[in-house]
């Protein structure tokens, strides 16, 4: 057979994939060879010894980095075999601490299935008794504990934590001295550790121990934080989430997990959860009993006529909570004012790239990255904001691809990237369109996509080729040299795949920089092709699928518009639908005047999320109603006027979508608090309440069911197909796998070609009295507004305040120092916040992340929004900076 290998084990054949290590391909054929530091996905060590096998020239060769190959024989077990494996295992014992019947890992150690294998005694270990290292146990993590007693120096922990790009620990010192150390062996908590917790999964003994119970049940489901969707494990016991581990066999994350998704899930069990509606009464909260609730709110939202009310979705919920909202909205409300947070995130990926290429998706799967020949890294701080979408960055590069970042921060991917272009906020599109002009001049461009394939390219060439090179340098900051490389590396090294994130959407010209990367992608024929293409990688779990279930003002579900498919959803729904009504922050505009009277916000917090607070502030105070549905009493919720206790991810079932299109299953693992339901039911009780028969759904799949019957892109998936696993849209039907890349034979536009679009482009400048441009983000160890890991206390040991980063330089200007308190004020606003001085921002600019609400970043950020999406600008606040001083 092609691709595999036949070889001999104990005289029994043995078929193999070409490649497989002796012990990959006895395991895979049920034969069991004993093996402690073998660790399937991560390059072989041969250190345990414990592979032992003999080959057919009577050699004894370590099996886990043997390669199979055809006619080859050996004998895994045999007396002279398992003597020299009783006594390597007896020597790798007698420097372990031996107190395993007290120890947490009993019963799931490899050391103790290993010891009753090969049968080792308390005779083979007299003489071999040394003195322990004595070392104190590391409980320096808030999430597990190092054991150094128990370690028996497998090295999987350095293999793995390599592997991620982390290299947090190494082997260090000598002889009987050996052991696994940080670097100057400082506690786990002072190193380079990210606590991703990949080291603690994998150690087959009790040296790394999570602060964990053991789960009585575990459920298959999906973590609920950022946009890469990584299939997990949650571990519950009673009624509580315990832990959490990834799905090995899964596309998406293969096992990884970051630090929140394997230590920050239990927000869950919060005692601060809602568990019964409220309803304020003479300015307090006053908890009611749901059929009171649902008649307040029915009651009142008959008042309202389409457009006095307006609704915000939520990325954070599930597919059906997402379209059973934006149809109450359009089909009850008979309001076309519905949206959500994809507003202030990748609305320009939306709107950009279904200008050009006619669908505004990612157009590859995370998996392909692994496989690229290089990866432009524009505006994305992924090893913070998506880690095990960075695990397979770092793995290409393992590789050998190329990384070109462009950033004006450094961050760990730009220190790990074979160019580093770190440009001023907003520079973007003058940078990108250079390196177009580049690759044209160097003859790199792909002649026969662009005439195959594309159109208005000539209109492009003309303009690209009229830069006007100084004064790009002068803008952007960048010496075109470092431009001109950049350029040649992307083209020279196909696939070339490009990632992205907020860096380049939350612009004013968000829309036109998309425009720009994806003119990138068309030049160098990095399109329709795997581990190519042009990748937004979204923030949330499911702003995807919000966006796909039409919880947009302008689009119906499926992207359809709203003038062509009214028709369809309109005979579906029963009522009319309405025309496209107000973006989100247009929503907050018309109800400080007056015009929207009243707001139904599920799973959402704009007074920490919107820019410019205040005025958001002002426009939820000033509504005559307000309904908030969460899980938790926000500071957008405190000024309600009905709260409603919503389910979390882990008490309901339904579906998400990741940011690469791939629609996955999530399942209930335990019961709600409370009173507490899944946010549909909430909706279709309203619904009921106010006369519709339409919403009395039985379950999420019932919601699914009408969804696909709408959408064609997912007319294929159904809940009982996502059983076996995830499905990437489009799926038009039961025989459709889905589709892991896009564009492979057309682009979804009239013509079937792909558009080179020219980008709108305004440079924008600081000025005397604001000389420092302030740019908002995220880090690793907080999400959104903290809503969810505000109630992970163990969080707090990185990450328990804001801070303003400040370059050396600018900090000297004006007297600032390490750990000063500063005010920060824009034309908007002003606040006060630590000082970090670092060289991670570059000159002129400061950041912070938008996570603290004594902090809010968002009182400062505001402003003018990109004319063709409605993003508001969030990377170029002109801001002043002072020291405060403190008496």
């Amino acid at each position: 057979m092609k691709g595999t290998v036949k070889f001999r084990i104990d005289g029994r054949e043995v078929e193999a994939a070409r490649g497989m290590t002796v012990l990959e391909a006895a395991l895979a054929n049920g034969i069991y060879i004993p093996n402690l530091c073998f660790r399937e996905g991560i390059e072989p060590f041969g250190g345990c010894r414990l592979c032992l096998v003999e080959n057919n020239e009577g050699r004894l060769v370590t099996a886990c980095e043997t390669p199979a190959e055809d006619g080859s024989e050996f004998i895994s077990e045999s007396e002279r075999i398992n003597r020299i494996r009783r006594t390597t295992l007896s020597l790798i014992i007698a420097d372990h601490s031996r107190d395993c019947l007290a120890c947490p890992a009993s019963g799931d150690c490899r050391l103790q299935e290993l010891s009753s294998y090969l049968n080792v005694s308390d005779g083979d270990l007299e003489r071999l008794r040394p003195e322990l290292s004595g070392i104190d146990v590391d409980e320096s993590n808030p999430f597990f504990l190092r054991n150094h007693d128990k370690c028996i120096l497998c090295g999987i922990c350095v293999r793995v934590c390599r592997g991620l790009g982390a290299e947090a620990v190494d082997f260090a010192y000598r002889g009987h001295d050996t052991r696994i150390a940080t670097f100057m062996d400082r506690d786990i908590l002072d190193s380079s550790c990210v606590s991703c917790g990949e080291c603690v999964e994998a150690c087959p003994v009790g040296a790394l121990l999570p602060r964990t119970e053991r789960p009585s049940t575990e459920v298959r489901t999906v973590c609920p934080y950022c946009g890469a969707g990584c299939e997990i494990y949650l571990g519950v016991r009673g009624n509580r989430v315990v832990s959490s581990r990834g799905v090995p066999d899964s596309p998406v994350n293969q096992g990884r997990l970051c630090v929140k998704g394997r230590f920050a899930l239990k927000f869950v069990n919060s005692p601060e959860r809602l568990k019964k509606p409220l309803i304020k009464v003479d300015g307090e909260f006053v908890e009611v009993e749901w059929d009171e609730a649902i008649s307040v709110v029915a009651e009142r939202l008959s008042e309202y006529t389409g457009e006095e009310f307006a609704a915000v979705a939520s990325a954070k919920c599930t597919n059906e909570e997402n379209y059973l909202l934006q149809k109450f909205t359009r089909a009850v409300m008979g309001s076309g004012n519905i949206d959500h947070c994809a507003r202030l995130c990748h609305a320009p990926s939306l709107t950009g790239l279904r200008m050009s290429l006619g669908s505004g998706a990612m157009t590859n799967s995370i998996s392909e990255l692994g496989a690229a020949g290089c990866i432009l890294a524009v505006g994305t701080n992924p090893t913070e904001t998506h880690p095990v979408t960075s695990y397979r960055v770092i793995r290409a590069l393992r590789s050998r691809a190329r990384l070109v970042v462009v950033d004006p921060r450094k961050t760990r991917l730009s220190e790990l990237a074979d160019i580093h272009l770190q440009n001023r906020p907003g520079s973007d599109i003058p940078l990108l369109m250079a390196m177009c002009r580049f690759i044209l001049e160097e003859g790199l461009h792909d002649s026969e996509f662009i005439d195959s394939r594309t159109e208005k390219f000539e209109d492009f060439r003309d303009a690209v080729m009229a830069l006007d090179l100084d004064e790009v340098e002068r803008i952007t900051g960048v010496n075109v040299k470092d431009i001109r490389r950049a350029a040649i590396m992307y083209a020279s090294n196909s696939p070339a795949s490009i990632i992205y994130s907020m860096g380049i959407t939350q612009h004013v010209n968000g829309t036109g920089n998309v425009l720009a990367l994806s003119n990138l992608a068309l030049l160098t024929g990095n399109i329709g092709i795997k581990s190519a293409g042009i990748n937004p990688l979204r923030g949330q779990n499911n702003v995807q699928g919000a966006c796909d279930m039409g919880a947009l003002p302008d689009l119906l579900p499926g992207y359809q518009g709203i003038g062509e498919a009214a028709g369809k959803f309109s005979e579906k729904w029963g009522s009319p639908i309405p025309p496209a009504g107000l973006t989100l922050p247009e929503m907050f505009d018309a109800a400080r005047d007056g015009k929207i009277r009243c707001m139904y916000i599920m799973g959402e917090n704009p007074l920490l999320s919107e820019p410019d607070i205040e005025k958001t502030r002002k426009a939820l105070e000033g509504l005559e109603f307000l309904v908030v549905q969460d899980i938790f009493l926000t500071e957008t919720a405190e000024l309600a006027d009905v709260v409603l206790p919503a389910a979390s991810f882990a008490e309901k079932d339904g579906t998400f979508t990741n940011t690469e299109r791939r629609v996955q299953l999530l399942r209930k693992a335990l019961d709600a608090p409370g009173d507490a339901l899944p946010d549909w039911q909430i909706i279709s009780m309203i619904a009921g309440r106010m006369g519709r028969e339409d919403f009395d759904y039985e379950s999420a799949s019932r919601i699914f069911d009408e969804i696909r019957e709408l959408v064609p892109s997912y007319a294929g998936i159904s809940h009982g197909r996502l059983k076996s696993g995830g499905i990437q849209w489009p799926c038009t039907s039961e025989e459709d796998a889905g589709t892991g890349y896009l564009h492979s034979e057309e682009f979804p536009t009239p013509t079937g070609r792909a558009s080179f679009l020219l980008p709108d482009y305004q440079f924008r400048e600081v000025s005397e009295e604001y000389p420092l441009v302030l740019v908002t983000g995220r880090n690793l160890y907080q999400y959104h507004t903290r809503s969810m890991t505000a109630r992970v206390e163990e969080l707090e040991s990185f990450s328990d305040h804001e801070e303003l980063l400040i370059n050396p330089a600018d900090a000297s200007s004006v007297g600032i120092r390490e750990g000063d308190t500063v005010e920060v004020t824009s034309e908007r606003g002003s606040l006060r916040v630590r000082a970090r001085v670092t060289d991670e921002v570059m000159e002129g600019v400061v950041f912070m992340t938008f996570h603290f609400a004594d902090a809010p970043a968002n009182v400062l950020t505001g402003g003018d929004r990109d004319p063709f999406s409605g993003m508001p600008e969030l990377k170029f606040t002109p801001v002043r900076v002072c020291r405060v001083q403190l008496r």
